[in-house]
């Protein structure tokens, strides 16, 4: 893995691919060995927020060409069902129509089974921005839980209408 810096650029270089970062305006960074040093001049509010925020992006794009992003989804309901149509994925939630869905670019769609989704890539914002819009699709509801939902994630159920 290589990490290079020109002018505002921070450019990381991995196994899986390399990706560009913008610094902001009073950050400044620098490589040394095996260490990339984040500084600030001095401690302003906005300062110290930037540090750490400029830190944590660069930190993301080293554990994204190095080992890489996933997400999961589960698809929950009768009839409910995914699955894989070439590089695009075909959705059947109930709708009078199957919702097929593309990969952005970067983002790699592969489905498991009939109601598993897993969305992946290099890029932490952009593999959980993909993930977020399929899950928009069709958000879980509170009654029956049916729906699209991140791997592991809790449906809050409610009570439904009282009987007689």
């Amino acid at each position: 893995m290589t990490i290079s810096v020109s002018g505002r650029e921070v450019a990381v270089k991995g196994p899986k691919g390399e990706l560009t970062l913008e610094l902001a305006s009073p950050i400044e960074i620098s490589v040394e060995e095996s260490q990339v040093l984040v500084t600030r001049p001095d401690d302003e509010r906005e300062s110290r927020s930037l540090h750490g925020l400029t830190r944590t992006l660069i930190n993301n794009n080293i554990i994204g060409v190095t080992q890489g992003y996933t997400k999961g989804l589960e698809v929950v309901g009768t009839g409910y069902r995914v699955q894989q149509k070439g590089n695009s994925i075909e959705f059947a939630l109930g709708f009078s129509h199957p919702v097929l869905v593309d990969a952005p670019a970067g983002i790699t769609l592969t489905v498991e089974g009939n109601n598993k989704v897993t969305v992946s890539g290099i890029d932490k914002q952009a593999v959980g921005e993909a993930a977020a819009n399929i899950r928009k699709i069709r958000k879980p509801e509170p009654y029956k839980g049916k729906g699209v939902r991140y791997a592991g994630e809790v449906v809050r159920r409610k009570a439904g209408k009282a009987g007689k």
